[in-house]
């Protein structure tokens, strides 16, 4: 991933969060308040001029009431059904180094959302948010390698081919405890609350 490609990403971060901030009335306070994200930090965030965590990120989708993936969705969603790979730009998770790309075309008003993560050795990601409205149900997939998922007390050690499926309704935290980079598809589905 070239420094450009991470700049453009950035900058379809800072719009998603602006737009969706004021797509749901929400001030600066407010989106803070309800996300555990500092007003400051936000205001960079939209602003592009900061590349924010995973963990960080996780924070506002949940404030914003929306998918972490949703954020890097193009801010003009094409009505294309087909996402093609020169589409799908790279984000570089800042403090783990770990790699997302959302394949899954935006716009498109499906209910599902895929993501490919490459995970380095031995990095670790840990999302503190717990339940979300609407519901967010997942699937874990690992392509290559091996990952440990910890979901609250319950950990699971996932080999090339498994497969884990879970609602986020509690902490999460990814781990790769080998010495190569571990491949996975997330497959992500949100659902409103009755």
């Amino acid at each position: 991933m070239n420094d450009t490609t991470g700049t453009d990403l950035n900058q379809r971060i800072a719009q998603r969060v602006g737009g969706l901030r004021a797509a749901r009335g929400l001030s600066l306070d407010a989106l803070a308040a309800q996300c555990g994200v500092s007003r400051s930090m936000i205001s960079l965030i939209e602003r592009g001029e900061s590349s924010p965590t995973a963990v960080m990120l996780d924070k506002l989708a949940t404030g914003l009431g929306v998918p972490l993936a949703s954020l890097f969705d193009a801010p003009e969603p094409a009505a294309n059904p087909v996402a093609r790979l020169a589409d799908q730009p790279p984000w570089r998770d800042p403090h783990s180094g770990y790699v997302r790309r959302n394949v899954s075309p935006s716009g498109v008003g499906s209910p599902l959302q895929i993501v490919e993560v490459s995970f380095p050795p031995q990095a670790r990601v840990a999302y503190e948010t717990g339940a979300r409205e609407p519901l967010v149900h997942q699937q874990i997939w690992v392509l290559d390698g091996r990952i440990e998922v910890t979901l609250g007390d319950d950990r699971h050690r996932l080999e090339a081919g498994d497969c884990l499926a879970h609602r986020l309704d509690r902490p999460v935290t990814y781990h790769n405890p080998t010495r190569r980079t571990a491949r996975y598809a997330v497959v992500i589905a949100a659902v409103p609350w009755k």
